[in-house]
């Protein structure tokens, strides 16, 4: 990462944290963050992924939440997450889910956060369905991991996690992984992090990155490949080609509002395509985090707002 990105991203994540501007966002912003939240309600979100499968291109459904302040929240959201589930099952759209672990109260209490993740995998499980535990930022990490691997212990496969490439953990925890045919989905990484546990070279982020690709198509096993990186896809396309692995042995994965004609494209080409579907009221952390990854993505919304 260069001196000027990572310049822009830490001043932005410090703006939109201080509690005046998130105040005035939240209340005048709206606009702004309909470029990347798929509506507030679960409705509005089912109908953009029904359209999106008129494209070819798959879902992960995310009610949007963090940061809850006690326990009452999070057993919300998770009857949030249950109607979720039959909404997609009632609607048959090509869908699965992404929850996060703190909205499940994973800061508050981790017996209480790790049974109302598994409501949500039994549920998912019922309908068939699968549930991706994203990964937040790294106080929560080995917490995080620990669920998924206690929920497969009880047998309940239909669920896996994220890894990020920017941390220096990451490779041996996608062996670990791996040995326990968990199935993740691989990112760079969009948290601020510290130089004691994260690369802040973009070079190291991107080499990370490919090791972790290529650990899991090497193996031959299935995995989530989220980026908007030119470069990324053209080389995950290149390798699978040279190494003859066919495109329905992995996927590749990005944002609702985000190069919607390129995974249109991916799509007509014959490649697995999933796209991130946010929605719900708490938009602001997501929203922000958005932005702070690259200037590119404020100007799209400035573009869309004017």
């Amino acid at each position: 990462m260069g001196i000027g990105s990572k310049w822009y991203r830490k001043s932005l994540l410090t703006i939109t944290g201080m509690p005046l501007v998130e105040k005035l966002s939240t209340n005048y912003g709206k606009r702004l963050a309909s470029r990347f939240i798929a509506g507030e309600t679960l409705d509005e979100a089912l109908d953009e992924i029904e359209k999106l499968g008129e494209l070819g291109i798959m879902a992960t459904l995310d009610h949007l939440g963090e940061g809850i302040r006690d326990l009452s929240e999070a057993a919300a959201y998770k009857e949030q997450y249950l109607k979720l589930i039959e909404g997609i099952a009632k609607r048959k759209v090509n869908s699965n889910v992404s929850l996060k672990p703190t909205q499940m109260g994973l800061a508050l209490d981790h017996a209480a956060c790790f049974a109302n993740i598994r409501d949500v995998v039994k549920h998912a499980r019922r309908h068939r369905n699968f549930v991706r535990i994203d990964m937040e930022n790294t106080p929560f990490t080995q917490a995080t991991i620990d669920i998924v691997k206690r929920l497969h212990a009880e047998g309940l496969t239909n669920v896996g996690t994220v890894l990020q490439a920017y941390l220096f953990r990451t490779e041996q925890d996608v062996r670990d992984l791996l040995q326990a045919r968990i199935s993740l989905r691989l990112v760079k990484g969009a948290y601020k992090e510290s130089i004691e546990v994260a690369y802040q070279d973009k070079g190291k982020v991107v080499d990370s990155f490919k090791n972790m690709i290529k650990l899991h198509l090497d193996k031959g096993i299935y995995t989530a490949i989220a980026s908007h990186d030119d470069a990324i896809i053209s080389w995950v396309k290149t390798y699978a080609r040279a190494h003859r692995i066919p495109k329905n042995a992995f996927e590749f994965q990005m944002l609702y509002g985000l190069r919607m004609s390129e995974q249109a494209r991916l799509a007509k080409e014959g490649y697995r395509i999933r796209c991130y579907v946010p929605y719900g009221s708490m938009w602001y952390p997501y929203f922000t985090r958005r932005l702070a990854e690259k200037p590119a993505n404020l100007m799209l919304v400035l573009k869309n707002m004017f």
